[in-house]
């Protein structure tokens, strides 16, 4: 692997390569990215794949990227802008797109603004409350997360996002009746840890999750848009976003072993099934090359 930076006007973009150059194999260049998650969490997938070159990178603002923009928001549209700058300056399109949760929405903003980068787009269970049945009330319980995140701090946001994203079905009276969640449920600590500004638990990543998908451009792209959903992940926030999304394209979602991050390793504080989640999404990709 090879660490670099790519110096746009309002910010230094880090990107890592990994594997063979492109001019040395018949694969496509294969980009792997998230939001919040950056280039590391990719590690253990982007192993099972020495037969491309992989490319993964931190998002503005998280991990290693420095802002120069004086924001502090996640913005898709935004991001989609970088990963094209990135694709550009690689010279290497059109690549394939593997995407994960906040990073597979940046995707579908990046299809929408600029199809020709990208040939098959794997897009992993993408946050977007807008397209829920019950958006509204999904937006309700986000809030209540970044509320208990401002009010105590990351142990209470935290189990406050996992009852959030753990919910079975649509939010209902029932959910909102619910006592604050424990962190002490979840083995954490009660003491406030004084931060406010994780892109996870606070507003700041709202445009996010608050995305408005283009189906009608999504659907004219000569990309290949295959949106993915865990299979532990059933009735869960994701896994009922990702159908929705999918409905918007006329398909069903590609099930994938394991939950919403299921392709990362054992060093990661849930791990999942690399092998066989890296095993399906070759599959995946195969079939575009067919």
């Amino acid at each position: 692997m090879t660490e670099h930076i790519l110096a746009l006007p309002d910010v230094d973009l880090a990107y890592d390569l990994r594997g063979p150059a492109p001019s040395e194999i018949a694969h496509r260049p294969l980009l792997m990215i998230g939001q919040p998650m950056t280039a590391e969490g990719f590690t253990a997938l982007a192993a099972y794949f020495p037969d491309r070159t992989v490319i993964t990178y931190d998002p503005r603002g998280l991990g290693r990227s420095v802002r120069k923009d004086g924001r502090t928001d996640n913005s898709p549209t935004v991001q989609a802008e970088d990963v094209h700058a990135l694709v550009a300056a690689l010279d290497v399109g059109p690549v394939d797109l593997f995407a994960s949760s906040g990073g597979a929405v940046t995707a579908l903003a990046l299809v929408t603004a600029h199809p020709a980068d990208i040939a098959t787009l794997v897009a992993h269970e993408p946050p977007i409350l807008s397209v829920l049945p019950d958006a509204d009330a999904a937006a309700r319980g986000q809030a209540q997360v970044s509320d208990a995140y401002q009010a105590k701090g990351s142990f209470a946001g935290m189990a406050a996002f996992i009852a959030y994203t753990s919910w079975q079905g649509e939010f209902t009276d029932a959910f909102f009746a619910q006592p604050p969640a424990d962190p002490a449920m979840f083995g954490m600590p009660a003491e406030d840890d004084g931060t406010r500004d994780d892109p996870l638990l606070s507003d700041r990543s709202w445009a996010i999750t608050g995305y408005v998908p283009d189906t009608a451009a999504l659907k004219a792209a000569p990309t290949r848009v295959v949106i993915a959903v865990g299979a532990e992940t059933a009735g869960t926030l994701t896994a009922r976003t990702a159908e929705a999304t999918a409905a918007l394209l006329d398909s069903t979602p590609a099930v994938f072993p394991s939950h919403h991050g299921g392709f990362t390793g054992p060093d990661s504080g849930y791990p999942g099934q690399p092998e066989l989640f890296a095993h399906r999404l070759r599959e995946l990709l195969d079939e575009s090359r067919a």
